[in-house]
């Protein structure tokens, strides 16, 4: 297992040299964006209009942190499960974006657009909510107020561990794991 220090944003020629397996200890700005926010986005990408966010070289977390208490910057804050943003993977690729991060398994489809577009799927902790949540030194919300807890927000973030789940080759994390096993387990 190899660790990286990595400041955001990424770039498409720095995620190459991550692996599947590999933690990255995130530092810098990322958006929070998760099912509602990303069917806005799919509407204003196929009316060729912009999104009210650059997602260039841009970090999505699959996340709808919970309001702040007071004293605090950010209220708990967790991974939600991928899979159900499958659908939007390449609508955000196309507008950019080189890294999502949250939890669970992805489509073989995700696999393929991370190969195609040179991009990566990061695992966080679920579960982990107030640890993230210390993690997270200023919060801004950005587009889609209305949303409330799903509104887009931009975190700034200091060492947000995540492993690489899917890189751009298109190897995925979870598969080798599971295969390790199959063959301690048949061995």
């Amino acid at each position: 297992m190899r660790e990286f220090k990595v400041s955001l944003p990424l770039t498409k020629e720095e995620v190459k040299k991550y692996e599947i397996g590999d933690v990255l200890y995130l530092t810098g700005y990322l958006y929070t964006a998760r099912d509602a926010a990303h069917k806005r986005f799919e509407a204003l990408a196929a009316e060729g209009k912009p999104l009210p966010v650059d997602l260039t070289n841009q970090t999505i977390f699959y996340a709808g942190p919970c309001p702040a208490k007071p004293g605090r910057t950010m209220g708990s804050i967790a991974p939600t499960t991928s899979m159900r943003m499958d659908g939007f993977v390449r609508m955000t690729f196309e507008q950019g974006m080189v890294a999502m991060i949250g939890k669970g398994d992805r489509s073989d489809e995700v696999a393929e657009l991370c190969k195609e577009y040179g991009g990566v799927y990061l695992l966080s902790i679920g579960g982990a909510s107030a640890m993230i949540s210390n993690q997270v030194k200023s919060c801004e919300v950005v587009a889609y107020e209305d949303l409330g807890t799903e509104s887009v927000k931009k975190l700034y973030v200091e060492n947000l561990r995540v492993i690489v789940g899917i890189d751009t080759r298109g190897q995925v994390f979870q598969k080798r794991e599971i295969e390790k096993y199959r063959v301690r387990q048949e061995g």
